[in-house]
This record gives structure tokens, sequence and C-alpha cells, in this order.
């Protein structure tokens, strides 16, 4: 299933791409998005969920997509300028971004691409699968938190540097926090926190 095309989609439409497996989401990733949107005056920031990010499922059993997709849309409702994407899940397999971006431009022609990443995951740009398809499609956003060294981005990106508040925030800490029933709250937006216990998620984890 295609992305949606928005009904005034224009010629100088702004779109920001931020894929994570988001297990869960967070309010750092919701700080970052809204960041990046506002300093580059983006139309909208797609949360991308990855239907299989294939860096990370050889290493751990992840949480259905379908879930992390429910959790990151309630995450979102209602937050102007941001929304969940499901566009790697319905085109199923193994998540590529550069699959995902060649998607986005052609449902969007002539809108202005922007990928939002962490200053952690510049340098590894790299090791993706196909990142020279990238290179000159998109505006690189390296989101920068204070206390994270920022990779060197070694390609020749175009590259956009957002500065966010320092937020120690993992998923990984989540995750063990939801299967121990410790406390979350404001680390997890109160709705995702409402979706992932309705469907029982991370309590055996």
């Amino acid at each position: 299933m295609a992305e949606p095309r928005l009904a005034d989609d224009r010629r100088t439409s702004r779109i920001g791409i931020f894929g994570g497996t988001f297990d869960p989401i967070h309010v750092g990733h919701l700080v970052a998005a809204l960041e990046a949107r506002q300093a580059l005056e983006l139309d909208r920031v797609l949360l991308v969920v990855a239907n299989d990010p294939w860096q990370k499922s050889a290493r751990r059993n992840l949480t259905p997509a379908e879930d992390r997709y429910a959790v990151v849309a309630a995450a979102v409702e209602g937050v102007r300028g941001l929304e969940a994407s499901r566009i790697e899940i319905d085109r199923g397999g193994k998540s590529y971004t550069a699959d995902t971006v060649a998607e986005l431009s052609r449902a969007h022609p002539g809108a202005e691409l922007f990928l939002v990443v962490g200053a952690d995951v510049a340098g590894e740009l790299g090791t993706w699968r196909r990142v020279e398809e990238l290179v000159g499609t998109v505006t690189l956003v390296v989101v920068q938190r204070g206390g994270v060294r920022d990779g060197e981005v070694r390609e020749r990106w175009r590259v956009r540097r957002v500065a966010i508040p320092a937020l120690e925030i993992s998923s990984s800490d989540l995750r063990r926090r939801f299967r121990d029933r410790r406390n979350v709250d404001f680390l997890v937006p109160e709705a995702a926190i409402r979706c992932i216990r309705r469907r029982g998620l991370y309590a055996s984890k």
C-alpha cells in the first residue's frame, strides 16, 4: 500500500522521514521529531515503523511490527505535524531506507525529503544497504543530543544539524521497566502506555 498523498501536496512540500524500530517509542523520539520539524520548517515528519529492521532482528526478538505501529500511532495522535507511517510494514520483508525513500519520492514528486537520524547513527550510515541511492536524494538531518558523540558523516550528504535536550531514555530500558512493572510515566506518552498495556506488550520480555 502506497503512502497516502497529502491533499495539498505541492512541489514545495518538505517531508521528514524518521525511521526506527520504535520498540517502544518514547518521548525522546517525539522531541527529536518535533525539533527537526520546527528547525527545518517541515510540513510533516513521518515516523516510519520498520517492518524487519535487518540490523536488529538478527540480534534479538522484536515486538511484532503491527503492535509497534499501533503504539506509535497512539503516541502521535493529535500531535500536529507528526504522523505514524506503515509504509515499510505494507511493503513487507526487510526494511531498507533506500526503498522507503524511493517510494515516497514517487508518491510525492517534487517534495523535498529530509532523512532524520540520531547523531549516534550518523557514523554508521556506511553500513546501510544501497546508501549511495540516498546521497543527493535527501537532506540528512543529524539530531544532536547532549552527551552523545556525533558520528562522522563520510558520504557526500547535504547535512543539517539539529540540537535537542539531553534525554537519557532507551527503548531497551523501557522494555525492562514494562516487564518489571516499574514507572514509565513521562518517559512514554500516556496514550502509548495505554496501548502497550491493552495489547499486553513487554510483559514477559
